[in-house]
């Protein structure tokens, strides 16, 4: 290299044929060490240089690459020789992204490592030129061009350091082309997807992952608008405050726990450590594949000392939940589909021929090879369901299905088949009935795609705010109303809105046997002591049933002129929300009359309910995100509209017509289930018993749901639904009670091929996928944003094969 450059300028002399050859070679010399001089500084820091720029290149290549194909990074190889830079403890994420915080001081160590001659190498775009071994390259250009290089570099350098503006520009100008941040922006961009924007997937991940490379692209200012193209998961923008939903206050509700306690002592549920390694066991217990840990407690039952109220068929929870994973019926399939569900399911999901032995006639289920059906029919509507909902609105056309009657509580169900036909008249039921000697009525019923729950009125009141059904309806549920002061009848005016019809077709109506006449005789005294109004008593001739149809009364006019005060008015003190394990008493709480009392008035007629804030709801009341209430209601509607649309029915792949039972584990305002109203679908939510009491609000909108504390199991079989959605209800348990056991008790209910939503904390996210890995669960995607994170699983049919040594369930 060097003795090219001396035989250049040795060559121009010596033409002038007027110096001898002495002093040609003291000019030689001469020459040699100053350009040795001048050029041996440029050379060796450029060789740095080169280094990052080579980097800076491979990583432009693989980042043009994708967006041109459209591959996301985690797809992208690179190149032989080449550090992996799609490598990330949480996920496969671009270099850039594992920067995180750190990447700008990073970048501005490597600017300050650079002096000037480095700079002026990259504004010029020809840094190869001055790197040795590159003989080739130079043999190619003209001697006037190395000529002008030399120059060129003697001044540059020279100049750029003695001018302080030429300077600033240069680093400016370098600042741009710096490798890892190509521009300011990028960056920061970067910063922000390291510190929480990280998605992956599992398998194909063909939702999460191109999305979230598709907004990598996007400047920051466009990524607004950018998630909802996308499917973005969390809100932005005004919505943002929503994206936690841990940051939910108490506001101007009370909690269910707070009116529980002022009627009873307040039950408390120890926390356990967890272990870190998780070892799956088989449940022992004699309930097998349908256990329900609170209802299947053979121990605490044996130690009761009455059942004469029904009290064996209470909740009696564990002290310690149980941890162990229930067993999957042998043969069973994956669910079918609604609406052919309705009429047929899997024998083997559900395993019981009992109901059909004794019911059968009756057309309630029967055995059809390997299905069992369902004719559509019950004790009281032998020839259709359908056909007995028409009947009793053409016998009280003010209930009009549908429209002002919305919700309605059917009481001893069997397999739920009113319910299920209510369907078509956009009825949605809540139907319960008792884990009994009716084997798997309320199993049937969700293997069907039916809304119920294992329960049964006995010396509690039933999980619900008072004042919530539009209809209540029993046919020929055995339930014996007017005993005991009419105890459990007055437990249904409690839960009745007021103006709400009570709906009971029952032999008594019809039938002229002693004890029959008896029962009526008794129910015709209650009631017109309780005020209700008989609004219509027939018979379905083609039923061969007589329906009585009553009216709650809608002022406290008549309590006020009765002869009797009984039953009894209650106490202002007794609050008729309060449920959660309060016992039953024999009374009746007055009318709210006030027009800003909720009661005072029926709710706006379906659809228009569901998403329009109740009137009693006052702007003085603050929310539970700290809004005035209607405002906070309207907030949170928005929200989930935009999330529904955006992310779970576009951006998760969840083909939704597999999905019917769908539990909202934590549902705040029910701001999910009013987004999915379209859907063929229904969501039962769960508001627990230490959050704000907006359980009301959710029957406002014609939905419905359940007080739940989730330190205990739920009321229902194992498999019973399709999806799970848990937004920030994970972390709270966790600083409660039994984390593993909460997670357990999902996989209980969750049907094999079922799907879980979990929105929650980053280190909560982690900590569950690690779980449900454990399991075989298949990881569907992961989200992070800002330490908030989505996960969502699909559960797997796999079981493990040892059984524990500890029994919940044993006699």
């Amino acid at each position: 290299m060097a003795t090219g450059k001396y035989t250049r300028i040795d060559g121009r002399k010596s033409s002038s044929g007027y110096c001898s050859t002495v002093t040609v070679v003291v000019f030689i010399a001469l020459c040699l060490i100053g350009v040795w001089m001048m050029t041996s500084s440029s050379i060796f820091p450029v060789q740095k240089s080169d280094v990052s720029e080579e980097n800076k290149n491979g990583a432009t290549e693989i980042n043009a690459k994708n967006k041109k194909d459209g591959t996301p990074a985690e797809n992208s190889r690179p190149r032989d020789g080449q550090e992996k830079v799609f490598e990330d403890n949480q996920g496969d994420l671009s270099e850039n992204a594992m920067k995180s915080d750190n990447n700008g001081d990073s970048n501005q160590e490597e600017k300050n490592e650079k002096p000037e001659e480095s700079n002026q190498e990259d504004k010029n775009e020809k840094p190869e030129e001055s790197q040795p071994g590159t003989e080739d390259n130079k043999e190619s250009k003209s001697e006037d061009e190395k000529k002008d290089e030399v120059t060129g570099d003697k001044e540059g350098s020279s100049n750029d350091e003695n001018d302080p503006q030429k300077k600033a520009e240069l680093q400016a100008e370098n600042k741009d082309s710096e490798p890892g941040s190509t521009k300011e922006d990028n960056g920061n961009e970067s910063n922000q997807n390291s510190e929480g924007s990280s998605g992956t997937t599992d398998g194909d991940k063909q939702d999460g992952g191109q999305a979230d490379e598709k907004k990598d692209e996007k400047p920051d200012q466009d990524s607004a608008e950018n998630k909802e193209k996308q499917g973005e998961v969390f809100p932005s923008g005004a919505q943002s405050e929503l994206s936690n939903e841990s940051t939910t206050q108490t506001g101007s509700f009370s909690t269910q726990a707070a009116e529980s306690n002022k009627e009873k002592d307040a039950q408390t549920s120890p926390a356990q450590e967890n272990p870190k390694k998780y070892a799956w066991k088989i449940c022992n217990t004699t309930a097998g594949p349908d256990y329900i840990p609170c209802l299947d407690n053979i121990e605490a039952i044996v130690h009761l000392r009455s059942t004469k109220h029904y009290e064996h068929r209470e909740r009696h929870c564990p002290e310690n939940p149980p941890t162990c994973l229930v067993p999957v019926p042998e043969g069973y399939k994956k669910s079918i589909e609604w609406p052919t569900s309705r009429e047929k399911i899997w024998y083997h999901n559900v395993p019981h021929t009992k109901l059909a032995e004794i019911k059968g006639h009756q057309n309630w289920v029967k055995v059809t090879g390997e299905f069992l059906t369902f004719p559509g029919g019950g004790t009281q509507f032998k020839h259709g369901a359908l056909h007995y909902i028409d009947f009793i609105q053409q016998s009280v056309p003010d209930i009009a299905w549908g429209k002002r009657s919305r919700v309605v509580l059917d009481v001893g169900c069997g397999v739920a088949s009113f319910g299920g036909f209510l369907f078509d008249r956009d009825v949605l039921t809540m139907s319960l009935a008792p884990k009994d000697e009716h084997e798997a009525q309320v199993q049937f019923a969700l293997e069907r795609g039916i809304p119920a729950i294992s329960a049964v009125m006995g010396t509690k009141r039933l999980p619900y705010p008072g004042r919530v059904f539009d209809v209540v309806h029993c046919a020929r549920c055995r339930v014996p109303w007017h005993i005991e002061g009419g105890k459990l009848l007055l437990e249904l005016n409690r839960l009745l809105r007021p103006g709400g019809f009570f709906v009971w077709s029952a032999t008594p109506i019809y039938q002229k046997l002693p004890e029959d006449i008896e029962i009526w005789q008794a129910m015709k005294k209650l009631t017109e002591a309780m005020c209700w109004e008989v609004v219509s008593i027939t018979k379905d001739r083609v039923n061969g049933v007589g329906i009585a149809v009553y009216r709650k009364p809608a002022s406290n006019e008549c309590y006020e002129q009765r002869e009797k005060n009984e039953p009894p008015v209650c106490q202002d003190s007794d609050d008729p929300n309060a449920a959660w394990n309060v016992p039953l008493q024999a009374c009746m709480h007055k009318i709210p009359v006030a027009q800003s009392d909720r009661g005072s008035q029926w709710p706006e007629q379906w659809p228009e309910r569901a998403g329009k804030a109740p009137y009693w709801l006052s702007s003085s009341e603050v929310g539970v995100y700290g809004k005035p209430a209607p405002e906070d209601f309207q907030t949170d509607y928005e929200h989930w509209k935009r999330v529904v649309e955006n992310s779970y029915l576009n951006g998760l792949g969840i083909n939704w017509s597999s999905v019917r039972n769908v539990m909202d584990m934590r549902a705040v305002y029910g701001g999910l289930a009013a987004a999915m109203k379209d859907l063929n679908i229904w969501v039962m939510n769960i508001v627990s018993v230490d959050a704000p009491d907006t359980l009301p609000i959710i029957y406002e909108r014609g939905l419905f749901g359940i007080y739940h504390d989730w330190c205990e199991s739920f009321s229902t079989y194992p498999r019973s639904y399709d999806l799970l959605h848990a937004d920030h209800l994970f972390s709270k348990i966790k600083t409660k009670c039994n984390f593993m056991a909460l997670v357990v008790e999902a996989d209980r209910i969750l049907r094999p091929e079922g799907k879980i939503i979990v929105r929650d904390k980053v280190e909560i996210i982690t900590e569950l996928e690690e779980i449900f890995r454990s399991m075989q669960w298949d990881i569907r995607m992961t989200y992070a944003r800002d330490k908030e994170g989505l996960l969502y699983a699909q559960k797997s049919m796999w079981r493990p094969e040892e059984q524990e040594t500890l029994s919940y369930a044993l006699a």
